[in-house]
C-alpha cells in the first residue's frame, strides 16, 4: 500500500502577521482542495506573544510591556491562552476534519497529533509522557499564559509541560498549531501578563518554572531546531505511514498573505474581544 504523501514546509523566521497569515492561508487553499495536507515549521523574530481567540487583550496583557521588551504581539485564530514564542520550534499541521488523524473529534485529534509529536522527541532522549486529559479547576490566580494551563493531551516531562498546542476547525478543515519549547524566557512572559499584584506575579512565576520545562532542561545539552524538525517527521512517517515531500507555499497561498496579513496586523483584530 503506498504512503500518503504530505506536504513538508519549513518556512523559517517571519513576523508574527506574517507568522499567522501564512498559517490561515495553508488552511485556506487546503479547504479549497487546492493543496495537500501539511506539515509546517517556522520561527519568530521579533520574540512575540500570541494571544489566544478568545482572551481579552486589556484585561490580561500589559500592552506597554510588550512594547519596551520589544516583542512582537499578535492575535491567534485558535483558542487558548498567551504563549511568548522564542527559543523554540513552532509546527502547524492542517487537514481536513474527515482525514484520519482528525476524525472524531478535537480530543481523538489531539491525542493522534500529541503521539506523534511525543514520538518524535522521544528519539531525541527526552523521556516524554502524554498526559491524559484536562485536570481539575484552575486556582484563584491562574495566569493568562498557556503553559500554565490544563489541556487535552499535553506532552510533559516529569510533570511539567513541554509542548503548547491549540487547534481550530473552519470550513471542514483542521489547523492545530503548537510551541515545541528549546528553552524557557520566564522573565518576558511574566512581565507582560496583568497581575491583581507583584506578590501575586512572583508567586506565579516561582509555580510556572515547576509546571513547564524546555527541552534544552530534559536533555541537558543545546537543542537544535533542525533536529526536532527531522524527529517529528519521522515520527510521523513510523506512526501513520505519511510520506512528506518538501515543498514552498504556492503561488494562491503567496497571494493571500498580503491580505491576510493586514487582518493579523490589525488593531480590530488585536482588540476583537
Amino acid at each position: 500500500m503506498p504512503a500518503e504523501t504530505w506536504r513538508l514546509l519549513d518556512t523559517g523566521v517571519a513576523d508574527p502577521y506574517t507568522n499567522m497569515a501564512v498559517d490561515e492561508a495553508i488552511l485556506l487553499e487546503h479547504r479549497e482542495g487546492k493543496t495537500p495536507p501539511t506539515l509546517r515549521f517556522y520561527a519568530w523574530q521579533p520574540p512575540t506573544i500570541s494571544l489566544g481567540y478568545f482572551q481579552q487583550l486589556e484585561k490580561e496583557i500589559d500592552v506597554v510591556a510588550v512594547r519596551e521588551r520589544g516583542l512582537g504581539l499578535v492575535r491567534r485564530l485558535t483558542g487558548g491562552r498567551a504563549v511568548l514564542h522564542d527559543n523554540e520550534v513552532t509546527y502547524s499541521v492542517v487537514a481536513r476534519e474527515d482525514h484520519p488523524l482528525m476524525t472524531g473529534g478535537i480530543r481523538p485529534s489531539y491525542l493522534r497529533l500529541a503521539e506523534a509529536l511525543a514520538l518524535g522527541l522521544r528519539e531525541l532522549g527526552a523521556p516524554v509522557e502524554i498526559a491524559s486529559g484536562r485536570k481539575g479547576g484552575q486556582d484563584e490566580h491562574t495566569s493568562a499564559a498557556c503553559f500554565d494551563a490544563p489541556s487535552w493531551y499535553e506532552i510533559t516531562c516529569g510533570g511539567r509541560k513541554l509542548v503548547g498546542s491549540a487547534q481550530t476547525r473552519k470550513g471542514g478543515v483542521v489547523l492545530q498549531h503548537g510551541s515545541i519549547v528549546i528553552a524557557l524566557n520566564v522573565d518576558d512572559l511574566f512581565a507582560v501578563l496583568k497581575m491583581p499584584s507583584e506578590a501575586v506575579r512572583q508567586r506565579l512565576k516561582d509555580k510556572f518554572y515547576h509546571q513547564a520545562c524546555g527541552l534544552e532542561d530534559i536533555l541537558g545539552r543545546r537543542v537544535e531546531g533542525e533536529e526536532i524538525k527531522a524527529g517529528i517527521a519521522r515520527a510521523f512517517t513510523r506512526l501513520y505511514g505519511l510520506e512528506f515531500i518538501r515543498g514552498e507555499l504556492t503561488d494562491g497561498e503567496k497571494g493571500r498573505l498580503e491580505e491576510l496579513r493586514a487582518k493579523y496586523a490589525s488593531k480590530d483584530w488585536l482588540e476583537r474581544r
